[in-house]
């Protein structure tokens, strides 16, 4: 139990996505303008981590790699991902209009979030179980929802700020998002705790 709690803990905080591994920056950038949107966002791509990870670990491990054609794996955790974004898709324009509406182009490239992808090909990396890979892709699903949420807030108090004309828009954004990811190096030591 302490090994899971430590993988989800590690993965929310330590060797979160877009804060220490600057993957899923695109979404992070474009979409965390408002709150509602960025929480959104965030569901949906935890939504299609985790499932993307249940479908993909099972294919890989005893499809791909006993068949010698672990070469495809990129390819086909693509097409698995675009399948599930597809998905996910169709439920938020059916039953989410408004947010299916405000997400606009940012929810297809949750097909091509290198985030959604790297978490997928992280699990073999570090060599994780079938359920340590489920926790870790909940963990980066949160990590990534908590860095969204947090900057979202960041850039709403922003827009209020007085700050100098040329840095305005987004180069004050870009150094928001620097401090950010600065604040979640003080993290760092928690992992050794678990591991």
């Amino acid at each position: 139990m302490r090994m899971f709690i430590g993988i989800l803990i590690c993965s929310i905080l330590t060797e979160n996505f877009v804060l220490a591994k600057f993957l899923g920056i695109c979404p992070f950038l474009g979409v965390s303008k408002k709150l509602n949107t960025a929480a959104g966002m965030s569901i949906a791509v935890t939504f299609v981590m985790v499932l993307a990870t249940a479908v993909t670990y099972p294919l890989f491990a005893y499809l791909l790699v006993p068949n010698g054609l672990d070469y495809l794996q990129t390819l086909v955790f693509i097409l698995v991902i675009a399948a599930l974004v597809q998905l996910v898709e169709i439920i938020l324009k059916k039953f989410i209009p408004p947010l299916y509406e405000a997400l606009g182009i940012y929810l297809p490239l949750i097909t091509t979030n290198c985030a959604v992808l790297g978490v997928t090909i992280l699990n073999f990396t570090k060599e994780y179980t079938y359920a340590q890979s489920i926790v870790n892709s909940l963990g980066s699903g949160l990590g990534f929802m908590l860095a969204m949420i947090l900057f979202a807030g960041v850039r709403e108090r922003l827009d209020s700020c007085d700050c100098p004309k040329f840095l305005k828009g987004l180069p004050i954004t870009l150094i928001a998002a620097a401090i950010v990811s600065l604040s979640f190096t003080g993290f760092s030591g928690l992992a050794d705790r678990f591991f």
